[in-house]
């Protein structure tokens, strides 16, 4: 059976599905007809339902929860690793509604968080999530929302951290933070559904055996970065809620989805 399936090409998602779609383990009769996008471009292929299988922010799988179910493995969740207010120079609280925002898409998590924690904020632009620290320090943004390596590297470029978006919603919550998941759709039965989601998580179970060695697959599509921030962005992202969200994963989710909710992203 072939299935398409969906994920990013940064290192957390090809960690995990590198065992899966490179032959390393049995895939028990399914082919996988792979496609490596930027998540927002993934958020907004679910709205149409293009793939079967596919990596999607948070926030984007609750408005495409009549066409997509979350899958139990593949998830980012955890602690410490939310998405940061940057710029380039210390901004205090009450001007950031003024300022123009840089946001990794509007269907991610991260601007969710953002509008969540900055309600009266409006003036975004979206970029693709590595053009925002350029778009930061050229001053054709005021501030930006960074997620995934540029956690690591915005301070080496001379910006300074606002707000980390994270920490904000586990001081307001108390629950770890639900960046994205892996969704299937809804029209897919549910026994291949479950095959599926032990696939993922026996994919990642080999990774993690051969850790900390990085497969070519996680090192060829990584973007301008060095071994040591593949692998600080493995594990800030890839944890025990990776191989199954669990019963706190899934409260963290349905606390955000009640959230969503609440505000205008």
């Amino acid at each position: 059976m072939q299935l398409s399936l969906g994920f990013s090409p940064c290192p957390n998602d090809t960690f995990i599905f590198d065992a899966l779609v490179n032959g390393k383990i049995d895939t028990a009769g399914f082919n996988f007809d792979t496609r490596l996008e930027d998540v927002e471009t993934l958020n907004k292929w679910a709205l149409e339902g293009k793939l079967d299988i596919t990596k999607l922010s948070f926030a984007a799988g609750l408005r495409v929860a009549d066409k997509y179910r979350l899958l139990n493995s593949g998830s980012a969740l955890g602690r410490g690793c939310g998405p940061l207010l940057i710029a380039r120079e210390p901004l205090s609280p009450e001007q950031i509604s003024s300022l123009k925002i840089a946001i990794p898409g509007e269907n991610t998590t991260a601007n969710l968080l953002f509008s969540i924690a900055y309600p009266d904020a409006k003036h975004k632009e979206i970029m693709v999530f590595s053009d925002i620290e350029q778009a930061v320090i050229s001053g054709k943004a005021d501030a930006g929302v960074i997620i995934h390596e540029n956690r690591f590297t915005y301070q080496q470029k001379g910006l300074v951290k606002i707000t980390d978006l994270g920490a904000f919603w586990e001081e307001k919550t108390g629950h770890p933070i639900p960046l994205g998941g892996i969704f299937i759709r809804k029209d897919i039965p549910e026994e291949t559904a479950q095959k599926i989601d032990a696939l993922i998580s026996q994919s990642l179970q080999t990774a993690f055996a051969a850790y900390p060695t990085l497969p070519p697959y996680v090192k060829d599509h990584a973007q301008e970065m060095d071994e040591s921030v593949m692998r600080q962005h493995i594990e800030l992202y890839v944890n025990d809620f990776s191989l199954d969200l669990g019963e706190k994963g899934h409260k963290a989710i349905a606390v955000l989805k009640q959230m969503a909710g609440m505000v205008t992203t």
